[in-house]
C-alpha cells in the first residue's frame, strides 16, 4: 500500500502515542498535534526511529483544538507540507472524576469544549479537502461511557455520547462522497487518562482508577484500532474487561445495565 498521509491529534501521550507508532511502522506520513510541543518532540522522534525515515516524514504542529480560529490555518500547513491529508483521528480529549453535586459548570463547559466541539471544529475544517478529493478517512476516540452512563463522569458521558451522535451523523452524510467515517471505542486502557481526568473544581484528579490499572495495555489497543482504521471499520470497539460487555447489555436488557451502574456508584 502506498503511504498515507495521517494525522493524529493528541498524539503526545497514551492512545495517540501508541496509535502514531503503528502508523510510523507502516510507513505512513504523520501529523502528531497536541498543546505540549516537547512532547510531541518525544513521539516524533520514537515514531522516526520505528520507520527507519528522516524527519520530512513526521510533521510536530502544536494545536489547542479549542482555538477553533486557528484550526483552518493549521489544515493548511499540514497540506503545505504533505500535499494530502487520508487519515485524521480525532484523539484529543479529557476525562473527569467527579459527583455532578461536586462539579462545577466550568468543568462541564471544559468537557464539552474539548471533547465535542473540539472535535467538530477540526473535522469541518478538515471535510472539504476530503469532499474535493472524493476520498478521506475521519476517525475519533468516543469511549464505552459515549454508549454507557457510569458514576462519576457525567460530563464526560455526556460529551462522548456526543461525538457518538456527531459522527455517525456525519457518516451518513458523507460516507456516500468516498470519505468514511470511523468511532473508536476504548474500554479502560492502561493511560493516564484519570490522572489527568478533571475533578469538580477544574483540578487534575491525581490518581489512578483502579479499572485503568488493570486495562488492556497501550500498545495492544493501538494494535487493534490501526486494523480496524486500515479495515476503514465504521466502529471499533477495544478492551478486555467486563465494560465491554456493557456495550452488548446495553443494547439486549438495558435495564440490567442501569442496575449494574447504580451498583458502581
Amino acid at each position: 500500500m502506498s503511504a498515507k498521509t495521517v494525522w493524529i491529534t493528541g498524539a503526545s501521550s497514551g492512545i495517540g502515542e501508541a496509535l502514531a507508532l503503528q502508523f510510523a511502522k507502516n510507513g505512513d506520513r504523520l501529523v502528531l498535534s497536541a498543546r505540549r510541543e516537547d512532547e510531541l518532540e518525544r513521539v516524533a522522534e520514537r515514531c522516526r526511529a520505528a520507520a527507519g525515515t528522516g524527519t520530512g516524514q513526521v510533521l510536530v504542529l502544536p494545536l489547542d483544538v479549542t482555538d477553533w480560529d486557528s484550526l483552518p490555518g493549521k489544515v493548511e500547513a499540514v497540506l503545505a507540507q504533505f500535499g494530502t491529508i487520508d487519515l485524521l483521528v480525532n484523539n484529543a480529549g479529557v476525562s473527569q472524576r467527579s459527583l455532578c453535586k461536586d462539579t462545577d459548570m466550568s468543568v462541564y463547559q471544559k468537557l464539552m469544549d474539548v471533547d465535542v466541539m473540539g472535535q467538530i471544529a477540526l473535522t469541518k475544517a478538515v471535510l472539504p479537502h476530503m469532499l474535493e478529493r472524493g476520498s478521506g478517512h475521519l476517525a475519533v476516540t468516543s469511549s464505552v461511557a459515549g454508549k454507557v452512563g457510569a458514576p462519576m463522569r457525567t460530563g464526560y458521558c455526556a460529551a462522548k455520547h456526543a461525538v457518538m451522535g456527531f459522527f455517525d451523523a456525519l457518516r451518513a452524510e458523507v460516507e456516500g462522497q468516498g470519505v468514511s467515517v470511523s468511532t473508536i471505542t476504548p474500554g479502560f486502557i492502561r493511560t493516564d487518562i484519570s490522572r489527568n481526568a478533571l475533578a469538580g473544581d477544574g483540578s487534575a484528579y491525581g490518581k489512578e482508577d483502579e479499572d485503568i490499572a488493570g486495562g488492556m495495555d497501550v500498545t495492544e489497543c493501538a494494535e487493534v484500532v490501526f486494523k480496524g482504521l486500515e479495515a476503514k471499520k465504521r466502529e471499533i470497539p477495544v478492551g478486555k474487561g467486563k465494560e465491554m460487555a456493557a456495550l452488548w447489555i446495553k443494547r439486549i436488557s438495558p435495564e440490567a445495565l442501569f442496575r449494574m451502574a447504580r451498583a458502581r456508584s
